[in-house]
């Protein structure tokens, strides 16, 4: 059976909480590895939520160590963000809205709670790239998107270059 596809704006389904993962199985494991798969696949995807393939539940996955060295693959499941410091602009793109990027305020560090694949609780606190992309698949499971947080759509918004709009 071929992966899902992903979920595009304005598929209502990307605006709708996902809900916590409380079976920690074999189908929550296989879960993973399709959003890996799909993930991978991008060219520039270094994190997904389950959301965005049609599966409202609290799974998403960060990815950053093709930017940063000293990263190591991240599998979050129920995860929530307990602390942050340092607010800072950065420039997103987003999977779900593939034609545009946006700068928005972020928090350049944050402290991240979440489970493991077998239920077993995590806690990290992650900086730079990593910080914001946790922060952003955080957003997709609470169905919130990239450009909410962006103040003036009309300014900070710009199609990709390269890329024609649909």
């Amino acid at each position: 059976m071929p992966d899902p596809a992903i979920r595009l704006f304005p598929d209502p389904l990307l605006r709708q909480r996902a809900g916590p993962v409380d079976c920690f199985d074999e189908r929550l494991e296989s879960t993973v590895k399709t959003l890996r798969r799909i993930m991978l696949k991008q060219p520039s995807g270094i994190g997904i939520a389950a959301p965005q393939i049609g599966i409202r539940q609290q799974i998403a996955l960060v990815d950053v160590s093709q930017r940063e060295s000293s990263a190591k693959p991240l599998t979050l499941v129920n995860p929530a963000i307990i602390e942050v410091w340092e607010a800072c602009a950065s420039r997103e793109g987003c999977m779900s809205l593939p034609d545009y990027t946006a700068t928005l305020k972020r928090y350049n560090r944050v402290r991240v709670r979440w489970q493991g694949l077998r239920g077993e609780y995590h806690e990290k606190l992650a900086e730079g790239i990593e910080a914001i992309c946790i922060q952003h698949e955080i957003d997709h499971l609470n169905g919130v998107l990239f450009f909410d947080r962006v103040t003036s759509l009309k300014r900070d918004m710009i199609p990709r270059r390269g890329r024609q709009n649909h």
